[in-house]
């Protein structure tokens, strides 16, 4: 009788090779809850401004056990015990942290669930999948959870140099052909080490970090927030809330079975159950996409309006300032397109409104990295580098935005 080979390679572009290293992390990634990730976008709409980055939540996945691999053989090189169950518990972890990401990533987050984060949604999809799996997640769950008693291991699935950052901004420089995004993120796990059970860098390693964090302070501004970007997502979530208000007045709109449910549910925190997550698990991009394709002609003027949009990347003008935004400035703007359209004040506020953009690089007020030096000491990265510039990037960094339609719409 035939039987399946589970110890797979895949041909990774930015690792090259990447081995799957038991049977049970092969029946994962097979498992339709992963494969899901294959259709949900990792930089969301950021291919408006990057024709390159249509890399999926798969990839990174599976890039980041790809670099869990190599850092749990470097730790044990220097002599820290890891187990071969914690190894796996450590491999699935990073496997799943990001399962429950929705549709194009970020946007489900801020329109159709309420306050129910990607977070919250992977947990659920890691306790389900442990129910499946007989309890072989256990141990990932609770490294997951950071309740695990061996610190360092909750810090190379979440912290301020995890295998989630060190895969991440390598694999969305690629993608995006932003070259001073691309860090050496072998490099920072061939330097990682364990000091009275906390997660450490060597000294030989500072140089790294300081570029890994000047990397990350310019792909928030370049790639992430990138205003394109931001103006697109912001669509997008009010994309998702116009199609939520009208479904609640009994208006018709065409879509998937997965994604009626949630427009036509009030999907919290409380109420995000089994059933839900099952449903859920069947919504991606392409469901998005479709309704939107779908919507477009619709006799909602906000709906349309908005899909048109993002479908023919004819997008909102967006100024992005240091100050506050005047609000005679948003007045102006919303009482034109409404005299123009003949359209409510509410509905104006759909193409014109504000927000506000937060960098921080380093948020050493929460988690630090740590530099291990020769001399056993142990200091902040901010304290042992003689960069100036960490300091600022410890610093957030707020800029205010304002969106509102160009003059030929």
């Amino acid at each position: 009788m035939p039987t399946n080979n589970k110890l797979k390679i895949f041909n990774d572009p930015i690792y090259g090779f990447i081995t799957i290293p038991n049977t049970l992390i092969f029946d994962i990634i097979q498992h339709k809850y992963f494969q899901r990730l294959r259709r949900i976008s990792q930089m969301g709409l950021s291919y408006l401004v990057y024709p390159g980055a249509h890399h999926t939540r798969f990839h990174h996945a599976l890039g980041c056990m790809h670099l869990m691999q190599k850092a749990v053989n470097v730790l044990r090189f220097k002599g820290v015990v890891i187990s071969e169950e914690e190894e796996s518990g450590l491999l699935i972890a990073i496997l799943l942290h990001d399962i429950g990401h929705g549709p194009f990533s970020h946007a489900m987050e801020h329109s159709i669930v309420d306050r129910v984060s990607h977070e919250e949604i992977s947990l659920r999809f890691m306790e389900e999948l442990n129910i499946e799996f007989n309890g072989s997640l256990t141990l990932a769950i609770s490294i997951f959870k950071k309740e695990y008693p061996r610190q360092f291991m909750c810090e190379l699935i979440s912290s301020q140099l995890d295998m989630d950052r060190a895969d991440y901004l390598k694999r969305d420089s690629f993608y995006t052909g932003v070259a001073e995004g691309n860090i050496n993120s072998e490099r920072l796990i061939t330097m990682l080490n364990v000091v009275d059970d906390q997660l450490v860098l060597e000294e030989k390693g500072i140089l790294s970090v300081e570029k890994f964090l000047v990397a990350r302070g310019f792909m928030y501004w370049q790639v992430y927030l990138h205003k394109t970007s931001v103006v697109a997502e912001q669509l997008l979530v009010r994309i998702l809330k116009r199609a939520k208000e009208l479904v609640s007045i009994g208006v018709k709109l065409n879509c998937s079975e997965a994604l009626f449910f949630f427009l036509s549910s009030e999907i919290n925190a409380e109420s995000f159950n089994t059933e839900t997550l099952a449903v859920f698990s069947k919504l991606d991009d392409y469901d998005i996409v479709a309704a939107m394709k779908d919507w477009q002609n619709h006799e909602d003027f906000v709906i349309s309006n908005l899909c048109q949009m993002i479908l023919e990347r004819n997008l909102l003008k967006i100024k992005v300032k240091n100050k506050p935004i005047d609000t005679l400035s948003l007045k102006i703007h919303a009482e034109a397109l409404i005299n123009k359209h003949d359209i409510s004040a509410y509905e104006a506020e759909y193409f014109v409104f504000q927000g506000m953009l937060v960098n921080q690089a380093y948020e050493n007020k929460f988690q630090k990295i740590k530099i291990l030096f020769k001399s056993g000491k142990i200091k902040d990265i901010i304290k042992a580098s003689d960069q100036l510039n960490l300091k600022a990037l410890s610093k957030p960094i707020t800029k205010y935005f304002m969106c509102y339609p160009k003059k030929k719409m």
